[in-house]
């Protein structure tokens, strides 16, 4: 019987996909990629682990593709839209 406890519960199906223990500059997160492989077309994919942002201040954040996703999708929302809020297609 396995010791379920003992397994490290921070193994993913992507090892890109995985948080460092120790503390990472936004630069390292920036140059992190989560996905660099073909794909089934051949195309050479790459998928950055971390999203740079930027704030309305100016302070940069970098947001983890997967525990960060939600906040991710806002930020590409706020992006889409004009000045006055309105929602803008392209």
């Amino acid at each position: 019987m396995s010791d379920y406890k003992s397994i490290d519960q921070r193994r993913t199906a992507n090892p890109g996909d995985r948080i460092a223990d120790e503390k990472q500059t936004i630069e390292e997160k920036a140059k992190q990629l989560a996905v660099d492989s073909p794909d089934i077309t051949g195309d050479h994919i790459q998928v950055p682990t971390y999203f740079i942002v930027e704030d309305e201040e100016g302070n940069q954040e970098a947001l983890h593709h997967v525990k960060d996703a939600e906040e991710i999708s806002d930020v590409i929302r706020q992006a889409r839209t004009d000045d006055e809020g309105n929602r803008q297609w392209w």
